[in-house]
């Protein structure tokens, strides 16, 4: 059986990473699959361990670093969040292609690690629509606003790392070139 493609799909908050991910999962002939991650937060109401996160404690969690058994890891708010190497390989090796949806940071440990990863950066069409589409979601104070857009410009900075990189003016559109780019990767 063939290996799978372990595929990074990445880019700053709000380029809609999430929603090109559930359109893409819809495209049975790639075979893809998604990586849970690995975190120290408490499981929440309706959270299944397995399916949403595989949930440890920070002890744990810290072992698996030092032992370089994740693929990356990020401290957020007081929680560790992490990639579990092994059950990334797994996954590759029944043959599935898997996708990573990760935040440069993240995707930047992965390629380190993974330098024949398929990587793939979703861009705004413009810091104007990314604005406005951070702005449009109505959860957020200016102050972490701007932060989210001062960090997207750094982030942007490093899409010259990724092998791919593709516009999401359309959601359907950056679906269709990120399936053409997994197509010719699988053969």
């Amino acid at each position: 059986m063939k290996r799978g493609l372990l595929i990074i799909l990445s880019g700053p908050s709000g380029v809609g990473k999430g929603t090109v991910r559930e359109q893409l999962f819809k495209e049975e002939s790639l075979n893809l699959a998604y990586s849970i991650s690995m975190t120290t937060r408490y499981k929440r109401p309706g959270e299944k361990e397995g399916i949403d996160y595989f949930f440890v404690d920070v002890d744990t969690f810290k072992k698996k670093i030092e032992q370089g058994e994740l693929l990356e890891y990020a401290q957020f708010v007081g929680n560790y969040y992490g990639t579990p190497k092994a059950y990334v390989d797994q996954l590759l090796d029944e043959g599935k292609n898997v996708v990573l949806e990760i935040e440069v940071q993240g995707a930047l440990q992965v390629m380190k690690k993974v330098p024949d990863a398929l990587t793939i950066f979703l861009v705004p069409p413009s810091m104007e629509e990314l604005e406005k589409r951070i702005r449009g979601r109505r959860t957020e104070a200016e102050d972490v606003i701007k932060e989210r857009l001062d960090k997207a410009r750094r982030e942007i900075a490093t899409k010259d790392q990724y092998k791919h990189v593709v516009v999401n003016d359309d959601v359907m559109r950056a679906k269709d070139d990120i399936v053409k780019i997994i197509e010719e990767n699988m053969k």
